[in-house]
């Protein structure tokens, strides 16, 4: 899996603890070794998680090795990029996004 600068990854194991129980907004991104799209959005991501680190915490899933809270979310093409506020996601953005765009869309919700 790449690890993106700043953030975490996650597992099926530790999707509770890090995201569902996080006192804060988490964005999310569910991730594969095999997705273009999902390269071009590691830049984008390092940089969100280190500008908007002080309102939100970003973290990446690999659905090939956690396909369990793959299905649980209903996660059919990558990248898809959640967002989870006091255990419930409160918006889905599937595909790769320019860092601005992708932080006016989430904009409502941080």
């Amino acid at each position: 899996m790449v690890q993106i600068t700043g953030v975490a990854a996650v597992t099926d194991e530790t999707f509770a603890a890090e995201v569902l129980a996080a006192e804060g907004p988490v964005l999310v991104d569910f991730t594969a070794d095999w997705c273009p799209p999902c390269r071009q959005m590691v830049p984008v991501l390092a940089d969100i998680a280190r500008e908007e680190a002080h309102r939100l915490t970003v973290v990446s899933l690999d659905v090939d090795h956690n396909p369990q809270t793959q299905a649980a979310y209903g996660v059919l093409s990558m990248p898809t990029l959640m967002v989870f506020r006091g255990g419930e996601p409160v918006k889905s953005v599937v595909g790769a996004r320019a860092k601005a765009r992708l932080l006016r869309e989430l904009d409502d919700v941080l």
